[in-house]
């Protein structure tokens, strides 16, 4: 008795191999790309005066995500000002800054922006 295996075109084994390789593209990147900060996962929030550079960036040792002129970010292990010296450092002056939904102070503020 001897076992054989069905024959199939190279056209249907190209097609499953292209396939497959989709297929992993896809679960790979939709596995390895970086989330932003979730709504119950942002610990600061900073307003800018003038839009970000880049949507994504470091800064103080955390990861921050922008759109437009806001940024926030996960609790990182600094105070709230030197997180937001960071900030100002990486894209310009500050408008507001919060910390667990606390307003860093006018004065501070003015510290943070190098005033």
């Amino acid at each position: 008795m001897s076992f054989s295996l069905p024959r199939i075109s190279f056209a249907q084994s190209a097609g499953a191999a292209v396939l497959a390789m989709a297929y992993t593209a896809v679960t790979f990147g939709a596995t390895l790309a970086p989330a932003p900060a979730q709504a119950n996962d942002i610990f600061y929030r900073a307003e800018l005066a003038s839009p970000a550079s880049e949507a994504r960036t470091v800064a103080g040792g955390v990861a921050w995500y922008c759109s437009e002129n806001v940024c926030v970010a996960g609790k990182g292990t600094s105070r709230p000002l030197r997180m937001c010296r960071a900030i100002a450092k990486e894209f310009g002056e500050v408008a507001s800054f919060s910390a667990k939904g606390e307003e860093l102070a006018v004065d501070k503020l003015s510290d943070c922006n190098g005033n």
